[in-house]
Order: structure tokens, then sequence, then C-alpha cells
């Protein structure tokens, strides 16, 4: 099992899919990798030699991922709330940030649902 920027990587994988694993990496940016690091990106991972791990691992140090890059998009987030603008007050009430509509849908950042009691009918006499 071949560990990079402090992810476990999966041997039984195609290089280029295992390399998605490292959070900042996708597979555009994994193939780009590969190439730069002259690995076939369809060999899997438990075929990899130490030497072409040691190749790919440089050539991720070029990149902001795991923890760097998480730590970069807190500080955006951080500064957009400190400022106040609009996309800031978005992050700071759990809300979508990029125009979706909120009166359905919006489920994944809103919550769970939260049932309000439905108004009482007027008793005729």
């Amino acid at each position: 099992m071949a560990r990079i920027a402090g992810v476990d990587l999966p041997k039984n994988k195609r290089g280029f899919i295992a390399l998605t694993y490292i959070y900042g990496i996708g597979r555009t940016r994994a193939l780009e990798v590969l190439q730069r690091a002259q690995v076939d990106p369809m060999k899997k991972v438990m075929e990899w030699t130490d030497e072409e791990i040691a190749r790919i691992r440089s050539v991720i140090q070029d990149y902001k991922v795991e923890g760097q890059l998480r730590s970069e998009v807190q500080m955006n987030i951080k500064r957009l709330i400190d400022i106040g603008c609009y996309r800031g007050l978005r992050h700071k009430m759990g809300l979508p940030v990029r125009g979706q509509r909120t009166r359905t849908n919006a489920r994944t950042r809103k919550g769970k649902r939260k049932t309000v009691a439905g108004k009482k009918k007027a008793v005729k006499k």
C-alpha cells in the first residue's frame, strides 16, 4: 500500500483513480502528476516501484493538497464571514452560497427538515 501526502492509496485500483483519494487531486490533475512522474496511469498501485512512488511524491509536493489546501479553504471562508459580505453571511447561516433556490431542496446545506406545527382552524359557533 502506497502512502502519499498522508493518505493510504488503495492498492488494487489504477494509479490515476487511486490518486483522487488525495484531497485536492481530481482525475485531470492525477493524470498530469503521473505524466510528469513518468508513470503509466493504467498501472495499478500495487505494481508501482519504490522509485516511481518517490517520483510521484516529489511531483505532488508542487501542489497544495490535503491539510494545506483544507486550511486555505477554511481561511477563505473565514475571511468572507469576517468582512460580512453576502457569501460570508450565507456560509454563516448554513445556506447555499451560489444562488441555488431554498424554497424546496437545499437539504444538504440546511440539514434535516424541522417540522412546524400547522395552524389550528377556527371553531364555528
